[in-house]
């Protein structure tokens, strides 16, 4: 078998199922052991449990499938045609959501393409052992991109293209056979400080270490119980995650639309006025979320993170009575609805006033930082 040929015709192939880079690596993450179990230690991961318990298995491919010995990194793009990103930051009575989930949910999407992928290396060696990773099993996703060439570990901890920025889903295909691996790019973040010094809650606390506990994205998406005061404010109107450290990031000047349908701004989600999607019933929202990333977080956790943008808007008659119709439902909300009524009745902030990072965030954005069509 000519591997050097095969690997050749796997990113051939791989830019057919729809993937815009493709690298190979070795399975050996050892060099990162010690900075997790350091992030670990720290308490840095919040309460998602599952990081703590699988420990070191995240680190060492091989373990999590026996018999492995190279990795297939792949990226596909996600950024839609319609990102639309100054206007719903700029206005505080519409709700930002991660552009990331805009669309359809990409893990299935991902994970079917990798799985033709390797059906079609099946179909070329005499027996092949593999199997296709989208978050879906403890792996260090991100230090396996970054070895096969994908890109470097951005200050935000997040992989950067020269050429694609970071706008970007990533997935694995761990295989057993030894195809020749790729080289890592070089680091080019230089001196820039953008996504440190842009994060609403200053979650990034070093270079490529996010204190998730202070990340609006782990507040909005996987945290969901009462939110800490302290980040109410900074919250602003990102009901579902937080592009900020992305959209400060020059190489993002550079990263494409997606093509994909599936990525594509749902209609629902054209004018997020946050007084009609709090007004969602439950089953409103399991039916105009189906299929996104979205609907895992539940109605309760939706209508938590929509009252802390409502508490954030300017005042407005119909934000009051639309959080008043909503009290009486969950403990936690009432929290949460109590909190946005007081902001809304005391005006504090002061209406129409945005905090200096959000400021400054508009402005980049509006100077085209990064492409917004």
């Amino acid at each position: 078998m000519d591997y050097q040929q095969l690997a050749q015709q796997i990113k051939l192939w791989a830019t057919e199922l729809g993937f815009q880079k493709v690298g190979i690596c070795d399975v050996d993450l050892s060099e990162h052991e010690a900075e997790l179990q350091k992030w670990l230690d720290a308490g840095f991961h919040g309460e998602m449990d599952w990081m703590a318990r699988h420990g070191m298995l995240r680190a060492r491919p091989n373990e999590l499938l026996p018999g492995t010995i190279r990795v297939i990194s792949v990226r596909m793009d996600y950024l839609p045609q319609q990102a639309a990103f100054s206007a719903n930051l700029s206005r505080r009575d519409h709700a930002y959501i991660s552009r990331y989930a805009l669309g359809r949910d990409y893990h299935k999407l991902v994970r079917n393409q990798l799985k033709k992928l390797g059906q079609k290396i099946e179909q070329q060696v005499d027996a092949l052992g593999y199997r296709p990773f989208v978050d879906s099993a403890p792996i260090l996703e991100r230090p396996l991109a970054q070895k096969a060439g994908l890109g470097w570990t951005g200050k935000h901890s997040l992989i950067l293209d020269k050429d694609a920025g970071s706008w970007f889903f990533l997935g694995e295909l761990l295989v057993d056979i030894p195809l020749p691996v790729d080289e890592p790019q070089v680091n080019q973040c230089g001196k820039c400080q953008a996504c440190i010094t842009s994060c609403p809650t200053n979650a990034i606390i070093e270079d490529g270490v996010v204190d998730a506990r202070r990340c609006i994205s782990y507040l909005t998406i996987e945290f969901d119980g009462v939110i800490d005061e302290e980040f109410r404010h900074a919250i602003g109107n990102r009901i579902y995650g937080c592009d900020d450290c992305q959209l400060v990031c020059p190489w993002n000047r550079f990263a494409p639309l997606s093509e994909q349908d599936d990525f594509q701004r749902r209609e629902v989600l054209k004018n997020p006025d946050l007084v009609s999607l709090f007004l969602w019933s439950e089953e409103t929202f399991l039916d105009h979320m189906q299929g996104s990333a979205i609907r895992r977080i539940g109605h309760i956790q939706w209508l938590r993170n929509i009252s802390i943008a409502m508490g954030n808007a300017d005042y407005s008659p119909e934000i009051v009575d639309a959080l008043e119709r909503r009290k009486g439902i969950n403990d936690m909300l009432d929290i949460h609805i109590q909190w946005a009524l007081e902001q809304q009745l005391n005006q504090i902030p002061t209406p129409g006033t945005i905090d200096t990072k959000q400021q400054r965030l508009i402005r980049i954005v509006q100077k085209g930082l990064p492409r917004d069509a």
